[in-house]
């Protein structure tokens, strides 16, 4: 008998003793095999002296394995149970073994934010193979308590159920469990379990987050947890791994850390040995089909660009190869079903509305062919959500992914294009500065409003300062934008909107000071740092490497901890609000440029920021790196308040010059986490503390599963306050129906509107699409009639049950009541009293008979109407809609009564 096969027969002995004794061996047994192995990253290195404390007194012996070796499958180590602890950064070629690894029959246990730093392709393989990912961290300490009554065998120990500071943890699909959730109001999850995988909602081994006890009792009800079941595997993981360090524990009765040789540290991206190994890799990429949603990752890399609204998007991308027979997975399986269901979920309620506008201006509702279509396309669409299983069953993939393309086409042609369907909403859309320059004089602006009119679009973000050049001539800023000649488009713009009940909201960009396409533009060197930079070269910011403009990216940025810069931004934006009668002031770059601090491609070190810091500090922060993890948390921290601040006196600065002014911010949508650690943009704080009235999320996709993907999370929020939220759509190479389809999504969630970017993109197909949906004259505009706006909403709604119930399609007792139809009187007589007369005690009224309508809405009508479940969540989304529309009036109306008391 080889070494080899000895070791198997001691390793199965230790299972054996486990499946008896129902716990891990505790002594280990000489020349034993490491029970599972744990890997060290680089990206940790001041944890991991406490990890390695708590492993050793875990009393089992496991094998260190260090990331920066790992290559292949084989490198992750023998033992069946991987440990990651914190681990946060995974290369594409890592993940890609760790799941080749899992499939050969391996076990994972992770904790904290796994893989947060990594690419987006990345990050979605770690869900998929964690059933999920850490969403945002607790700034408290929580209570950990089971989920149910029932607990389950493996954590049935009271010693697992302490406190413990964490975060929520996101399932990614129906088959996560989640046992264990945290004891706050929402219970939201602290541990999830999939088959083969376990992940702890904290960051395991840190002193300050848990005790030792109760992170080695997890681990270990962990590891038994996974043990028994690798004991009913067929699969082997490959043998031996060549980088393991073995750590045997002698003396379990008091063990004491041993000194362990430090792995050596290496780049993320060594230089290969081989000059074609990138090559080589991206073949691997192409060859493994079911990781083929990492290439878009690859590609970003590769290039050395950081694009992040690409990268957002690859984070919820769904891709439909047509006519590919690769494996459909069992999550891939999933979402092709939803997406078709949410898709008819989306055209029924379209028409439903449509239905409703009909009938409330007297228009004839007969069933019509195109209804007909629309009745045989949906029981299609239904047969091929039953087929999709039968034929992925059947391996017949390429026509299970044909079938649904040629569905989902069939449902976008049955969408009433050509019918007023539009509520109230904010229909805003960007006006770059392309355009404006092609105009060329305010009567060919004129044509452009005009379009914009006609379509229904009621809010303007005109570019009214780009790279440093306001287009207006300035008296603050050092010169006017060199395309604009001999007219003032802002002064223009205003006229325009004002003369079609627009609104016109100047849109400025604050600390991005330049950029190399402008550059280019206007024939300067692509090096040139615009007009502002140049004037005063002190209030540039700089990268940790002494970059104005960091590697990869185009535009150098404005240090916002400098006092002369906030000083003459307030100026300048004071001068765009007091000279000219815009509605608001659209802020966008109100960060700091994007950065990957564990690559080693930090910012923020302008001269103004250096002193301050080290004024407070005692410490230059060009000195500190992340892995100096609580003086790094206290930089961070100290950049995001620059910004902070920055937005929190400028709206205080301009509200003072005019109450009636909107502020409006165009955000990213990445996590919180993720948002503050690469761009120092905290915008939750902005909207809880009543600085901004709308927030705009950039949450660009070219297909609409992907877009609400990125927009839900932020639309279904508690955290913005009475601040609205404006869902972001890109026209650029999106198909129009496909932007039809992500604005009649967002009508069906709780949201009232929407953002286009751009009018450069806005073609003639849209145009008439919108048109003939949304060109309703004389609606009320939200953010400036939220009240009114509410009411118009509700009537709209009260149409649509009408409509729904004399259809057949909702069972009549449910709406047909004497106690909903007094609570649907009352609603409507309040919300019409309060558009009347915006007063406190009105507005006490309204929200009293909101809340009560809403109490019994879902019980009044899903009971009776389990087939339209779809319709009825619309219908609460947009209760909660006007909800919301009451909190934002409310805001408006407080202020505007402290600033009438101020100026008394």
């Amino acid at each position: 008998m080889n070494r080899k096969t000895v070791g198997f027969v001691i390793l199965n002995v230790n299972l054996f003793l486990f499946n008896v004794l129902g716990v891990l061996p505790v002594k280990a047994v000489k020349n034993d095999f490491p029970v599972f192995s744990v890997v060290n990253s680089e990206n940790n290195p001041e944890q991991w002296q406490e990890i390695s404390s708590r492993l050793q007194k875990l009393n089992v012996n496991y094998c260190i394995v260090p990331l920066s070796q790992v290559k292949d499958p084989n490198d992750w180590g023998k033992p069946r149970v991987l440990f990651l602890p914190n681990v946060e950064l995974l290369t594409t070629e890592q993940a890609i073994a760790l799941d080749q690894w899992v499939s050969q029959g391996g076990y994972l246990i992770a904790s904290g934010p796994v893989g947060n730093l990594s690419t987006p392709g990345v990050r979605q393989l770690l869900r998929k193979l964690l059933g999920g990912y850490w969403g945002f961290s607790f700034n408290t300490m929580e209570n950990l308590q089971p989920t149910n009554k029932t607990i389950p065998d493996w954590i049935n120990q009271k010693e697992l159920f302490g406190s413990v500071i964490g975060g929520v943890i996101i399932p990614n699909n129906s088959t996560t469990q989640s046992p264990v959730v945290w004891n706050s109001k929402e219970r939201p999850p602290a541990i999830l379990t999939t088959e083969k995988s376990t992940l702890f909602g904290w960051h395991w081994g840190k002193n300050q987050v848990a005790s030792v006890e109760l992170d080695i009792a997890w681990l270990k009800a962990a590891l038994n947890r996974h043990l028994k079941l690798t004991n009913n595997s067929k699969n082997q993981v490959s043998y031996p791994a060549k980088n393991c360090q073995s750590i045997i524990i002698t003396e379990p009765k008091n063990p004491k850390p041993q000194t362990l040789k430090k792995p050596t540290v290496t780049s993320q991206s060594p230089p290969a040995k081989n000059p074609n190994k990138k090559t080589n890799i991206t073949s691997q990429l192409q060859a493994k089909s079911k990781n083929s949603e990492l290439l878009g990752s690859a590609k970003i890399i590769n290039e050395n660009l950081i694009d992040p609204i690409n990268q957002l998007e690859q984070n919820v991308r769904l891709d439909v190869v047509p006519n590919s027979n690769q494996p459909i997975n069992k999550k891939e399986e999933i979402s092709l079903q939803k997406e078709l269901e949410n898709l008819i979920g989306r055209l029924e309620s379209t028409h439903v509305a449509a239905l409703a506008y009909n009938s409330s201006q007297n228009i004839n509702n007969s069933t019509t062919n195109s209804q007909v279509q629309q009745v045989a396309a949906i029981e299609n669409a239904r047969e091929t959500i039953k087929n999709i299983p039968l034929l992925i069953q059947q391996k017949n993939y390429a026509l299970a992914r044909q079938q649904w393309l040629e569905t989902k086409a069939n449902l976008w042609q049955q969408f009433p294009t050509n019918q007023r369907l539009a509520q109230p909403e904010i229909r805003a859309i960007w006006l770059d500065r392309g355009t404006i320059v092609k105009a060329g004089n305010e009567a060919e602006l004129a044509k452009v409003f005009d379009r914009l009119a006609q379509a229904g679009i009621n809010t303007i973000f005109l570019e009214t300062i780009n790279a440093s050049y306001p287009i207006y001539p300035s008296q603050v800023a050092p010169q006017q934008n060199p395309l604009i000649h001999d007219w003032d488009p802002l002064e223009s713009a205003v006229k325009l909107a004002h003369a079609r009940g627009m609104e016109l909201h100047a849109w400025v960009w604050v600390f991005a000071a330049g950029n190399s396409a402008h550059n280019q533009i206007i024939n300067v060197s692509p090096n040139y740092l615009g007009p502002v930079l140049t004037a005063h070269p002190d209030w540039a910011n700089y990268d940790n490497k002494g970059n104005i403009i960091p590697i990869g990216q185009t535009k150098p940025f404005l240090d916002p901890a400098n006092p002369q810069v906030r000083e003459y931004l307030l100026k300048l934006y004071t001068e765009i609000v007091t000279r000219y009668q815009v509605d608001g002031i659209h802020l966008d770059y109100i960060r700091y440029p994007f950065q990957d601090p564990l690559a080693g491609r930090t910012y923020g070190y302008g001269k103004a920021a250096r002193e301050q810091f080290q004024q407070q500090t005692g410490i230059d922060p060009l000195t500190i790196s992340p892995s100096q993890q609580d003086l790094w948390q206290q930089w961070t921290v100290f950049r995001t308040q620059q910004v902070d601040n920055f937005v929190a006196e400028l709206a205080q600065t301009l509200r003072q010059k005019r109450k009636t002014l909107i502020l409006s911010v165009a955000v990213f949508p990445l996590p919180e986490y993720e948002r503050i650690e690469k761009i120092q943009q905290h915008w939750e704080v902005w909207a809880r503390r009543g600085d901004i009235d709308l927030i705009v999320p950039m949450t660009y996709a070219l297909d609409t599963p992907r877009f609400q993907g990125l927009a839900q999370p932020w639309i279904t929020s508690t955290k913005l306050g009475s601040t609205l939220l404006v869902p972001g759509i890109r026209l650029l190479s999106l198909p129009n129906i496909g932007a039809f389809d992500q604005l009649q999504l967002v009508r069906d969630l709780p949201v009232n509107g929407y953002a286009l970017f751009a009018v450069a993109n806005f073609n003639d197909e849209l145009e008439q699409i919108l048109n003939s949906t949304q060109g309703i004259k004389n609606e009320p505009i939200p953010q400036r009639q939220p009240f009114r706006t509410a009411a118009f909403r509700y009537a709209a709604l009260q149409r649509e049950w009408r409509v729904v119930q004399k259809n057949g399609q909702l069972d009549k007792s449910a709406i047909s009541t004497t106690e909903f139809k007094q609570m649907d009187k009352e609603l409507q007589d309040a919300l019409n009293q309060l558009a009347s007369v915006p007063s406190a005690i009105n507005l006490i009224t309204a929200r009293k008979a909101l809340n009560l309508l809403q109490s019994q809405f879902p019980t009044s009508l899903q009971a009776e109407n389990q087939g339209d479940s779809y319709q009825v969540i619309v219908w609460g989304n947009r209760l909660l809609a006007i909800e919301r529309l009451l909190r934002f009036g409310e805001r408006r109306l407080n202020m505007r009564r402290i600033n009438d008391t101020t100026i008394k």
